[in-house]
Order: structure tokens, then C-alpha cells, then sequence
């Protein structure tokens, strides 16, 4: 473990386009927000290449280009240069840099002596990794979300998976909620999150239902909701509260018994788990991508294999403590437990 008297200097670089402190959207970003702050806490110096204009407390900002999202392909070729002037200008005087941005940003500094830390939270592009690790490279070290994303990307290199993170101080423990107290979708509304399983087992169960999360802008997915979910919304079994602030995500997910997440796709982590698990509600999902590694079975929830085994899981909530439930996620996914995995990554 690195000693925590060690003072280092930290470069975080983010993609530009979001505004930090973030407003609305913004899920990595929101990451090298906590991130920033919890270094800065352990007594690091942070500097951070990100969105003009950006703000953290304690921490030295540096632009990379400016707020719009998503950026246009001139601003995102702009922020590559500039990004390659900057890491070549200071190449000496970070310990660590700790990229949430494109690959192709360290490049200046890819063979020299600072410590790297290249972390995705998305699909991995393997051959690009690939392809640059042909050139000279050293102190570089990958991390992705799960095991189960980076089993996928089929990257070569040193890589470790670091688990996303919340700060569990901004959420509320809600011990008993009854069990009258509705089930709850929370995310993005299209097709591969399954909003329209979460609704058929709500009825089938005759459980109220919470659907809350933005309509995905694609025309596919606008078609979804209008044809599969919407006609649905009833307002009273099954209820729809539109897209959620930090505040209201709180409120939801605290009254709510558990959080469905019947998904059709292979989620990389899925932030809302340990949102809803913070607030004591067990998360109910489909056994794909990252849910087995962020869900502790009859702990923090249940991990199923379909429409029926969910059902059934819902039956068994209350052998679940609500209390339990958030302590150990608090445990795995704090924001002062991951930072310091980072940090640690170079012991």
C-alpha cells in the first residue's frame, strides 16, 4: 500500500464537453469530480486537463476544450492537441496521470517515466490498445469497471478492474419501507434496459411501479416508449416521474423495496445499482455483464436468469436487511474505498 504521508502531484484528464461540477448528465465526469476531491483529501496536489471552465475546490483546473456535449469532431480533434502540448510541456511533473479521456491524449508521455493510469468505464476498443502498445510504453496500467468489460476487450497490457464509485455520504439509509412501498426502474429508457420487463412483473407481482429516467433521444428508442411503455403509464400501478436529480434519485430509490434491472445487454457496471443499494433498496438484475461482481447474493440483492426467477426473487425481499445492504456496498464502493485502489495500483 502506498504510504498515505506521501505527498503526490495528480493529473486527472477528463473528454471535453461537460461542465464540471455537473449540472445534469454526466457519469464519468461525476467520477472525476469524487475522484478529485478524495485525492485532494488524502493530502495529494490534483491538477485536472478537463472542460473550460470547470471547477473543483482545492484542485488546480486546466482546460482541454470547451462545454458542449455531445462536442463536435473539430473540438474533440482541438482537445487531442491540446491535451499532447500540455502532458509534453509538464511531462516531468506529475507522479501519476490518471486518464478518463481518449487513449490517444498520453501519447507524449507514453514511453516516459510518469505513472499512468488509463481507466474506461465504457466498451473497450482492444486493437487500438493493441496497436499502441507496439510502441515503446512504459508505467501504464489499465482498468476497467468489471472483469466481465474487460473480458470482452480482448487488450493486451497490465489491467486491473476498479469498480466505479459513489460518495455514500450523499445518500440516505432507509431501514423499512413496508411492504406496500413500490418496486422501481431508475436509468435510461430504451429497449436494452428493459423498462417493459420491469413493468409486466410489476403487474404480474401487483406491485406499484416507479419508472424514472430520460427518454433515450434516438428515433428507435422514442418509438419504444411510445409504443411499449407509455401506453402503460397509468399513474397510480405504474407511474412515471421523468428524468431525476441527485435529490429526487434519493427520495425514489429510498421509498422504493428494490430497484429492477431486467437488462438486455451486457452493462459495464451500472452506477444505479450501488445507488439504490445505498439508500438500503436490494437491486433485483439479470445475471449479465458486470451484475455478478456488483451484486453480494441475499445481501444486496438477487441475481437472476430471467422474467420468472425475478418474480420469485421478489417474493424473498424481506429476508434482505436494509441496513446490511447498504454497509456492504458501503464497504466495496465508497468513494474512499476505490480511490485509494487507484492509488494503490503502483505499490
Amino acid at each position: 500500500m502506498v504510504n498515505d504521508n506521501v505527498q503526490m502531484k495528480i493529473l486527472i484528464m477528463m473528454d471535453p464537453g461537460i461542465l464540471i461540477p455537473v449540472a445534469g448528465y454526466g457519469g464519468h465526469e461525476r467520477l472525476v469530480e469524487m475522484f478529485a476531491k478524495e485525492y485532494n483529501r488524502l493530502g495529494h496536489e490534483v491538477h485536472l486537463l478537463i472542460t473550460d471552465g470547470s471547477y473543483i475546490p482545492n484542485c488546480t483546473t486546466h482546460g482541454l476544450g470547451k462545454a458542449g456535449f455531445p462536442p463536435t469532431k473539430k473540438d474533440a480533434n482541438k482537445a487531442i492537441l491540446t491535451a499532447w502540448k500540455f502532458l509534453w510541456k509538464h511531462r516531468n511533473d506529475f507522479d501519476i496521470i490518471h486518464n478518463f479521456g481518449r487513449l490517444i491524449y498520453l501519447l507524449p508521455v507514453w514511453n516516459s517515466n510518469v505513472k499512468k493510469i488509463m481507466t474506461y468505464g465504457r466498451e473497450i476498443t482492444g486493437s487500438n490498445i493493441n496497436k499502441l502498445l507496439r510502441l515503446p510504453h512504459k508505467n501504464i496500467i489499465f482498468t476497467g469497471c468489471s472483469n466481465n468489460l474487460i473480458s470482452r476487450s480482448g487488450a493486451k497490457g497490465k489491467w486491473h478492474a476498479v469498480y466505479n464509485a459513489i460518495n455514500f455520504n450523499a445518500y440516505n439509509l432507509k431501514e423499512d419501507v413496508g411492504n406496500n412501498a413500490p418496486l422501481i426502474f431508475l436509468g435510461r429508457i430504451e429497449k436494452i434496459k428493459g423498462c417493459h420487463t420491469a413493468i409486466a412483473i410489476a403487474k404480474e407481482t401487483g406491485n406499484k411501479l416507479i419508472i424514472a429516467g430520460n427518454v433515450s433521444p434516438l428515433e428507435d428508442e422514442k418509438k419504444y416508449f411510445e409504443e411499449q411503455i407509455q401506453p402503460q403509464i397509468d399513474g397510480l400501478k405504474i407511474k412515471y416521474v421523468g428524468q431525476v436529480n441527485d435529490v429526487q434519485k434519493n427520495e425514489w430509490l429510498g421509498k422504493s423495496k428494490a430497484l429492477l434491472m431486467p437488462i438486455e445487454w451486457n452493462e459495464p457496471f451500472g452506477i444505479v445499482m450501488i445507488e439504490a443499494m445505498a439508500c438500503g433498496t436490494p437491486v433485483i438484475a439479470f445475471n449479465r455483464g458486470s451484475v455478478n461482481e456488483v451484486i453480494d447474493e441475499n445481501i444486496t440483492g438477487y441475481k437472476v436468469n430471467n422474467k420468472e426467477e425475478m418474480i420469485e426473487a421478489i417474493r424473498k425481499l424481506n429476508f434482505l436487511s436494509r441496513a446490511g445492504c447498504r454497509k456492504r456496498a458501503e464497504e466495496r464502493f465508497d468513494v474512499k474505498v476505490i480511490a485509494q485502489q487507484y492509488i494503490n495500483l503502483f505499490a
